[in-house]
């Protein structure tokens, strides 16, 4: 019952995306069909949106695995759904109960979203006030404001996927002893490093603080002590590396305008929470809302009474 629900609920979500492509006078590119249902574009996207976080949609749509997965399932959902239809059991009473259910469900869901993201706005228009705000915030407590020691390194990584660790391992020794022969970095990263960005920055990477890398990345980066020092072979999460030291910062007093962009997040997200708090508390303490108790008391389940066997009689 739980798959003929969530495949159901699918069948009313591409429904409703079909009705509102049609409205729109929007082309609707068929994906896939079968000799049931037609998957579109415009199911693609509604479902996308529902499923995959807005931060991961770019890396999500880049991996054509991902995409085929992800399609055949919405064909195999969306064919239950017109099987289920067929069926009968769209006219369930216990699926059409769920469907109100859920579908009450996802509008309260809905309208805190829109009650959140009507706060950001607000926050965001009143930003100034905000930043007076930050500033007496960073005054009061200018010692929790401060920059950890970070590095700057470039680095080569050898992928363990694709030949096996002790391929992966030998090849960075490799590189390593080039390097040491004087091989430009840069330009070695280019040529043999597993990094997909090492062809447009030669392995170099962004400052970075302790806890922002891998464990064992971060700790050799940390453990190098000159600028131009190389790690020996070092393995993360992702494959053996060749490490670089570029540049080292001692930690240091936040000025306001760093400290500034950690605070307003901060207080944007607080301000965030509060609207909806405020939101819910008002439906919960409104003074219109009736509640009958006997009816509330009368849904308690009352545990049976245990009887305790009896020990038998010893003589």
């Amino acid at each position: 019952m739980h798959r003929t629900l969530s495949v159901l609920l699918l069948s009313a979500l591409v429904a409703a995306t079909d009705c509102l492509a049609q409205a729109q006078g929007a082309p609707d590119e068929v994906l896939a069909e079968n000799a049931l249902v037609k998957l579109t574009r415009a199911n693609y996207e509604a479902e996308l949106l529902v499923r995959v976080p807005p931060g991961m949609r770019t890396e999500f749509q880049m991996s054509p695995q991902r995409l085929t997965l992800f399609l055949n399932t919405l064909l195999i959902d969306k064919t239950l759904a017109q099987e289920a239809r067929n069926a009968g059991l769209d006219r369930d009473p216990e699926v059409v109960q769920r469907l109100q259910s859920e579908t009450e469900r996802l509008y309260a869901q809905v309208m805190l979203a829109k009650i959140e993201a009507d706060a950001a706005a607000e926050f965001d228009k009143q930003s100034e006030r905000f930043v007076a705000a930050a500033r007496e915030t960073y005054l009061l407590d200018k010692a929790k404001y401060v920059l950890p020691e970070q590095v700057s390194a470039s680095h080569i990584l050898f992928e363990t996927s694709k030949a096996g660790d002790d391929a992966a391992l030998a090849r960075a020794k490799e590189a390593r002893a080039k390097l040491l022969a004087g091989a430009d970095f840069a330009t070695l990263a280019k040529q043999v490093s597993d990094d997909k960005t090492a062809p447009f920055n030669g392995g170099a990477l962004d400052w970075f603080g302790p806890g922002k890398m891998d464990p064992a990345f971060s700790k050799a980066a940390f453990d190098l002590k000159k600028v131009g020092d190389l790690s020996e072979p070092v393995k993360s999460a992702f494959g053996w590396h060749i490490i670089r030291l570029d540049g080292r910062q001692a930690a240091r007093p936040m000025t306001f305008e760093e400290a500034q962009k950690v605070i307003m997040p901060e207080m944007k997200a607080r301000y965030v929470q509060e609207a909806r708090n405020q939101k819910l508390a008002a439906i919960t303490k409104d003074p219109a809302m009736k509640v009958n108790q006997p009816a509330v008391d009368a849904l308690v389940v009352k545990a049976p009474d245990i009887v305790q066997p009896r020990r038998p009689v010893t003589h």
